[in-house]
């Protein structure tokens, strides 16, 4: 990749680079130049999400369809999530709920963060969270679950895009600082391109309105408690901010 790549706006690498930050999923491409893309490629991170999203939701789909009961097939679903992302979005909410509520000074904040193991606060908020959408998915197992999980997944993950160029990094090392600051067209493009995915899924409707006023919602209350407590974000607080937005746009589901 030549310098001109890496500085331009779009590039071939963005797709699979954005899926190899954000997934387990294999991509057969030279990871250096995949990395080399960095914040450039941030603008794809719905197209990631949408996929995600489907995956999981094709899952459902198939498993409606048999004996299962509902709750399993919920749970299954959710379990596909999780394998895909490597469970990085449940271990920044975690490492989040831990810091955030576990320190008194924003350096003792990122200590506890950093940790690997997890505390209480940690615990108590993965299961609030996980089983709160464990019943929120088991509720739409029956509807178009493919659809719904893409546009959840695009949604979800386009507050991201903003929060990488408009919040300070919390710290000087860390994911979100080797990743870098998105340009302010690579932001705007990303966040739309989120609001396009669900728009190209659902049109102009009651339930596109919901999901992305849900997803923000979700994003934007940790972002505020991050600004709060740590004065910026790290990569922890963008996997935290995905978690909520997912299950506040899946609650916001039920209202449209």
């Amino acid at each position: 990749m030549n310098d001109m790549d890496q500085k331009s706006l779009f590039s071939l690498y963005d797709i699979p680079a954005a899926f190899a930050l954000l997934t387990r999923i294999p991509m057969p491409f030279d990871y250096g130049k995949l990395s080399a893309r960095g914040a450039h490629a941030v603008w794809a991170y719905p197209i990631v999400g949408a996929v995600v999203g489907a995956i999981a939701g094709l899952l459902i789909s198939l498993l409606a369809a048999t004996p299962i009961p509902s709750a399993a097939t919920a749970m299954l679903g959710l379990c596909v999530l999780v394998m895909l992302t490597g469970a990085m979005h449940e271990d920044g909410l975690a490492d989040c709920a831990d810091g955030f509520w576990g320190g008194a000074t924003k350096e003792r904040r990122l200590e506890i963060m950093r940790d690997s193991r997890i505390g209480a606060f940690g615990v108590i908020a993965l299961i609030v969270v996980l089983v709160a959408e464990w019943s929120l998915i088991e509720g739409v197992v029956f509807a178009d679950p493919v659809a719904l999980f893409a546009a959840i997944g695009a949604a979800s993950r386009a507050p991201i895009c903003a929060a990488m160029y408009a919040l300070p990094n919390a710290r000087a090392t860390g994911l979100s600082v080797l990743t870098g600051r998105p340009k302010l067209s690579t932001a705007l493009l990303g966040l739309g391109l989120g609001g396009v995915i669900v728009l190209v899924i659902f049109g102009v409707s009651l339930l596109s309105f919901y999901l992305m006023l849900g997803a923000g919602f979700g994003a934007l209350i940790v972002y505020l408690l991050a600004y709060q407590k740590l004065g910026g974000q790290t990569g922890d607080v963008l996997g935290a901010s995905q978690k909520l937005a997912a299950v506040f746009a899946l609650a916001a589901a039920y209202l449209a």
